[in-house]
């Protein structure tokens, strides 16, 4: 198994280069899609977050209301502290199952992880960035996914800096030109993960923290 880590910051088109390496092959292990499913009803972490921040968080249907609970969490440190406690070991566990199924075999891996930067993983063959100047991310978020200006800008403040996630990257995807320019880029960055030698035994887990 090759494992690569892929990262970029809000609105730099990640999901659109993941989509494109699946396509090329990959196996792609999402932590945002892992983070909702666990976040559907009946789930254990769903559970643990109504425990934590009440039943205002949830809609009618039982699911949760993201928006509700962004509200609950924002500017409220110990609040979005208590999520991540509950959160992120879960999308850990899981997202090591998934590697764990492809560790014996010939697949390509791609550990698709907003905050890499923040929470690095061990023995990844490589990291791919895709990157992009802030202010041109801010402008698609407002264009394209309806972000107010203020909202899209506080968001791309509270991730790590641009040039902290290219200081990371074994590979950049320069996303500031056209889609067939991403594509050309994400095809050669595929030929470049299938040249990687396999990962170690472990690899994939969260580095533990210097003080920790």
């Amino acid at each position: 198994m090759i494992l690569v880590g892929l990262t970029g910051g809000i609105g730099s088109g990640k999901s659109v280069v993941s989509s494109q390496l699946a396509a090329h092959g990959a196996v792609v292990v999402d932590a945002d899609v892992i983070v909702r499913q666990l976040q559907q009803p009946g789930q254990d972490v769903l559970r643990l977050m109504v425990e934590r921040f009440g039943s205002e968080i949830l809609l009618d249907s039982g699911h949760l209301d993201r928006a509700r609970l962004a509200e609950r969490v924002f500017g409220d440190k110990q609040a979005l502290a208590d999520l991540n406690a509950i959160v992120h070991p879960a999308v850990g566990r899981e997202m090591m199952r998934q590697i764990e199924e492809r560790r014996h075999t010939n697949a390509v891996v791609v550990l698709d992880v907003p905050l890499l930067v923040e929470n690095p993983r061990t023995g990844l063959c490589g990291v791919l960035v895709v990157d992009l100047d802030p202010d041109i991310a801010v402008e698609r978020l407002v264009a394209q996914r309806g972000f107010s200006e203020a909202d899209a800008r506080a968001r791309v403040a509270r991730q790590a800096s641009r040039s902290a996630r290219r200081s990371v990257a074994d590979w950049i995807i320069d996303n500031s030109g056209s889609r067939l320019d991403l594509a050309r880029q994400v095809s050669q960055a595929w030929t470049w993960m299938c040249s990687l030698p396999p990962a170690k035994a472990g690899a994939g887990r969260v580095a533990a923290s210097p003080d920790s």
